[in-house]
């Protein structure tokens, strides 16, 4: 079982997943489970693994569920007898320690224009995956994005058909047209993405989002969408609007679980 977890956790980093692992490291007496027992513990409160079920088992997974959205790593410790916390009767004690597993989210850029090459840098630079998606292979090349983990020239239409979007992904719309940011949307749309943001004005917005509930999204799928993009800094230059767009994925990396 123990192998599974950490092949897991190796598949969880590479896709930008946050979750938290929980370790038996001390027991005294009679417990569920032995020093060393592991559990994995995914953001929507799945598990692999156990540390022994029951009632020590439902209160890790509440303190790994904080333990993932704060990233701060904790121990606990509980007496497992009918005056201790949980009120059980295996009658010893255990500790458990919960760490934080955190990889370094993907990033997927549809555009390689002006704003996009601050941006993949800056985004490099705070620990983002940097994906650079674009229809023109003059702009979608590695000389103009060096450090991007990948840069891959394909229509907007078929893009998602070659790339994995996780829910710990973030997808920046800034495509070198209406069409395609509409095209790269309705299909980001569909993804379970965390963060989703498109430049454009604020009537261009309004008839992409037109267009798409004439498909039939729903308004609670165009909430999902951060437009126009970026914190409101009055931001003008490629660079400070790269910047402003970096900000708020890092708001809403920080603030969500």
């Amino acid at each position: 079982m123990y192998h599974d977890i950490y092949r897991e956790i190796v598949r969880l980093a590479e896709l930008g997943e946050d979750a938290a692992v929980a370790t038996v490291i001390s027991v005294e007496g009679s417990t569920p489970r032995e020093e060393g027992a592991k559990m994995l513990v995914y953001d929507n409160g799945s598990i692999l693994g156990t540390v022994g079920g029951g009632n020590v088992e439902k209160r890790v997974i509440q303190e790994a569920l904080g333990v993932i959205k704060t990233g701060k790593a904790t121990k606990l410790a509980y007496r497992l007898n009918p005056n201790g916390e949980l009120g059980m009767l295996c009658g010893g004690d255990t500790e458990v320690f919960i760490e934080p597993i955190t990889g370094a989210p993907r990033l997927f850029i549809f555009g390689a224009g002006h704003i996009c090459i601050p941006l993949a840098r800056m985004a490099i630079l705070t620990d983002f995956k940097v994906i650079v998606i674009d229809d023109r292979p003059e702009f979608a090349t590695t000389e103009r994005f060096p450090e991007a983990s990948e840069v891959i020239v394909s229509d907007f239409k078929t893009a998602f058909d070659k790339i994995v979007v996780s829910s710990g992904s973030f997808i920046v719309i800034v495509t070198h047209g209406h069409a395609g940011d509409e095209v790269v949307l309705e299909n980001a749309l569909k993804t379970p993405a965390k963060y989703i943001g498109m430049i454009g004005s604020k009537s261009k917005n309004a008839a992409v989002f037109s267009h798409l509930q004439i498909k039939g999204f729903t308004t609670d799928d165009i909430s999902r969408v951060h437009a126009p993009i970026g914190l409101p800094i009055r931001a003008q230059t490629p660079e400070e609007i790269a910047v402003s767009i970096l900000g708020e994925m890092i708001q809403i990396r920080r603030t969500l679980p």
